[in-house]
């Protein structure tokens, strides 16, 4: 049976498919030229309990109803300002998802920077960054499912990370999830956000190859 886009992002925990979505390809498919980076850090919301989740307690509105449609679905948000990037998880209802945080770009690096001018690697270490340098500064594409409207993660994964960092989330609100090690990056990657240079991997960037 051909598996589909959704079935990638369910049948196991948030905290796993998280974790195994680190090197994998999201690719924007511009009229300018596609622009692609491999996954370097994903943090996993887990819905009605996490009480730094937007579905925390069962909200449900229409900024975040995203969350609770099918697995595999863009949900699009702004804090602080900064459009976000979240692919909804688990099956239709259970609003758990995860937010994109850093790629490593791939193809199109120019056309990134030519959306966001900024030097290597602060052109897409951060979510906020990569969603301005893929030049996706609306909610056009909130509510729709990965693939098909130009914007998708790859199925497979592209890169095997080396090791995969776990650690709290990044500017959660308090609660008694907030200090929770829910944020899964790959370990000595310059593109992940806040990472130190000195604990950068400069040769292979965290990947096995």
């Amino acid at each position: 049976m051909q598996k589909t886009i959704g079935d990638f992002y369910t049948g196991r925990p948030t905290e796993q498919i998280a974790q195994e979505l680190l090197g994998h390809e999201l690719v924007y498919d511009t009229p300018a030229g596609i622009m692609s980076g491999w996954i370097v850090e994903a943090e996993a919301y887990l819905g009605e309990q996490d009480t730094a989740a937007h579905a925390f307690n069962g909200r449900y509105t229409a900024a975040n109803a995203a969350l609770y449609d099918a697995p595999g679905t863009i949900y699009i948000y702004i804090l602080r300002g900064y459009y976000m990037f979240d692919v909804a998880t688990q099956l239709e209802g259970t609003p758990q998802g995860i937010l994109i945080r850093g790629i490593e770009p791939h193809q199109g690096l120019d056309l990134m920077q030519q959306n966001r001018d900024k030097p290597i690697p602060d052109v897409t270490n951060g979510p906020g960054k990569l969603m301005a340098a893929l030049g996706i500064q609306s909610k056009d594409l909130n509510r729709t499912m990965l693939g098909e409207n130009k914007l998708t993660i790859t199925p497979n994964i592209t890169r095997r990370p080396r090791h995969i960092a776990a650690t709290s989330r990044v500017g959660v609100s308090a609660g008694s999830w907030q200090d929770r090690p829910l944020r899964y990056t790959v370990a000595g990657n310059p593109f992940v956000s806040g990472s130190r240079k000195r604990d950068w991997d400069r040769e292979n960037h965290g990947w096995q190859d």
